[in-house]
């Protein structure tokens, strides 16, 4: 899976927001998520961290929702009912005739109600999509709602911090967790770098290399993708190759990760 760069104006939404959502990392109290207990509590009706509630948090315009609450609320997306961590493009013929609306210095108040309608849709359709997060900030900004812009960069930031907080990424051990492959190019482009391949490393972890910046920056990072891969061979066991072990038990090393398309 070969990286294509973000859109420039992407680059420049997030570069804002990096500092606040890196800094808060070495404040917070989240780690490596606890995935049995999100499963648990985010399809608990009776929990405080109930996936349909968190959303709704998620979705109103505050900005109330804890660390804690984004972190399950985030990973609580891998135990949806609609989840699949290799969905397509929401509408991808209408996010194509956005491209070169995207890469554009200063767009038109017309070009960014279009930018901005397409976001609000693409999050309603997956809350957690990171760069439509982006632009929808961006166009805010641009367009001098600046409260808006606030609470919904308060959003992009603690997802940044989730996946931040994860891990380290440098090596198996400390590999940072997403919920869609895409996040794993988010969060590097965010950070600054670029990468230059992917490989699939058993028995669940996806190894980006990056052009380092600096003798001190890893060659690449690590992303444990255990868990997606858990969840789309249960929605797709037919795509596992030993279909009569039953499908939660099916060994991530025994597969060959299934392909995905990532926005530019």
């Amino acid at each position: 899976m070969k990286l294509r760069q973000i859109a420039i104006i992407l680059i420049s939404a997030f570069a804002a927001l990096l500092p606040a959502a890196t800094s808060a990392v070495s404040r917070t109290s989240l780690g490596k998520p606890d995935l049995n207990a999100i499963r648990q509590a985010s399809t608990d009706p009776a929990s405080d961290f109930y996936y349909p509630t968190l959303l709704n948090k998620f979705m109103a315009n505050d900005t109330t929702m804890t660390d804690e609450q984004f972190q399950y609320f985030y990973y609580g997306t891998l135990f949806q009912e609609d989840y699949d961590p290799y969905r397509p493009i929401y509408h991808a013929k209408e996010h194509d005739a956005l491209k070169h609306i995207y890469l554009k210095d200063n767009q038109s108040r017309s070009e960014r109600q279009m930018m901005l309608d397409y976001a609000i849709a693409a999050i309603e359709d997956n809350p957690v999509n990171i760069q439509q997060i982006g632009y929808r900030v961006n166009v805010y900004e641009k367009n001098g709602k600046h409260d808006l812009a606030k609470i919904w960069q308060y959003k992009l930031n603690h997802i940044l911090l989730v996946i931040a907080a994860s891990g380290t990424g440098t090596d198996p051990e400390t590999a940072r967790t997403v919920v869609y492959p895409e996040h794993e190019y988010d969060l590097l482009n965010i950070a600054g770098f670029t990468a230059t391949g992917q490989r699939f490393e058993a028995p669940h972890y996806d190894y980006i290399t990056v052009k380092q910046r600096n003798n001190n920056d890893p060659e690449g990072f690590y992303f444990d993708i255990s868990e997606m891969l858990r969840q789309y061979f249960l929605k797709h066991p037919s795509e596992a190759i030993d279909t009569d072990q039953p499908d939660d038990q099916q060994p991530a090393d025994s597969v060959d990760t299934p392909v995905t398309q990532t926005e530019p």
